[in-house]
C-alpha cells in the first residue's frame, strides 16, 4: 500500500493532538485531493457523487487542522487542466465553491477562517467568481487558519506570468535583471504572502504533483495515501502530520 510504503512509523488508530509534538506543528499544509471519481465508481454512483462527497471532507480537515495549530491550508480544487473533463463535470465543479461557501461562509466566519484563492479567474463562470469573491471579501479581517483554494490553478501557467511580469519591469527600467532574486520571483507568484508548504498530502495512491506549487514544494515533505479523498479523515490527517514530525528537514545540508 502506498501509505504504509512511504511511512515509516505508524501512529495507532485514534491517535489525537495530545500524541503528536505540538511545537513541531506544519504551519502550511497543501494538500492534493484526489480520489473522488473512483470513489464513486467503487460504490457504483456517478463521478459527480464523489466531488460532491469530498466536499464534505474539507470542513473537517480544516477544523483539525486548526485545532492542532496548523496556520495555512491550501487546498488544490481544480487544476488548469480539469478543463479536459467532459463538460458535465466540469460544470458540476463550478457550481461546488458556491455551494460549499454558500453553506459554509457563517460557520468560517464563526471559527475566524481567512478564505484566500489562489489562480487564474478569468475562465470562472461568474457564479463562480462571485462565490469566491464574497467569501474573500467577508472573511479579509479574519486573523485564524488561511483556507487557501487553488482553482483553476496550474504552476507552470504561474510561472510563465511572473517571468512575464518581472520581463516587462525590466523592459519598462522598473528594475534591473540583476536584481531579479528567489524572493523577487516568489513576490510575483499567486502564493505571495503565504510561506512555502512544509507538508504536502496526495490522497488516492498517485505519487506526481500534477502541476502543483511547482517552485514552492521545493523543500517540502510529501506524503502519499491509498486513501480516498472522500474517506479522508481526522485519523488521516493526523498520521501525516506524525510522519512528517519523523522526519528531518536539512534543506540541502547534514
Amino acid at each position: 500500500m502506498i501509505d504504509r510504503f512511504f511511512s515509516q512509523t505508524r501512529p495507532k488508530q485514534g491517535e489525537d493532538a495530545e500524541t503528536i509534538k505540538l511545537g513541531r506543528i506544519p504551519s502550511h499544509i497543501a494538500i492534493i485531493m484526489d480520489g473522488n471519481g473512483r470513489w464513486a465508481k467503487k460504490k457504483g454512483l456517478p463521478r459527480v457523487a464523489g466531488h460532491r462527497e469530498g466536499m464534505k471532507v474539507i470542513n473537517r480537515v480544516v477544523e483539525k487542522a486548526d485545532e492542532i495549530g496548523v496556520k495555512y491550508l491550501t487546498l488544490y480544487a481544480f487544476s488548469t487542466e480539469n478543463w479536459k473533463r467532459p463538460k458535465t463535470e466540469v460544470d458540476f465543479l463550478m457550481k461546488l465553491p458556491e455551494r460549499f461557501l454558500g453553506n459554509e461562509l457563517p460557520k468560517l466566519q464563526k471559527n475566524n477562517v481567512k478564505v484566500r484563492v489562489m489562480g487564474d479567474k478569468n475562465l470562472l463562470p461568474s457564479h463562480t467568481s462571485r462565490a469566491v469573491d464574497k467569501a474573500v471579501e467577508e472573511t479579509k479581517h479574519n486573523t485564524g487558519i488561511v483556507l487557501n483554494f487553488a482553482l483553476n490553478y496550474g504552476s507552470r501557467h504561474e510561472l510563465m506570468q511572473a517571468v512575464r511580469t518581472l520581463c516587462e519591469e525590466v523592459e519598462a527600467g522598473k528594475r534591473s535583471a540583476l536584481d531579479i532574486d528567489e524572493n523577487v520571483l516568489s513576490e510575483r507568484l499567486l502564493s505571495s504572502g503565504l510561506p512555502d508548504p512544509d507538508l504536502l498530502i496526495r490522497t488516492s495512491g498517485e505519487i506526481r504533483l500534477s502541476n502543483f506549487m511547482l517552485w514552492q514544494l521545493a523543500y517540502s515533505e510529501f506524503w502519499f495515501t491509498d486513501v480516498l479523498w472522500p474517506d479522508f479523515g481526522e485519523d488521516d490527517l493526523m498520521e501525516a502530520v506524525h510522519i512528517y514530525q519523523t522526519r528531518k528537514r536539512r534543506y540541502g545540508g547534514v
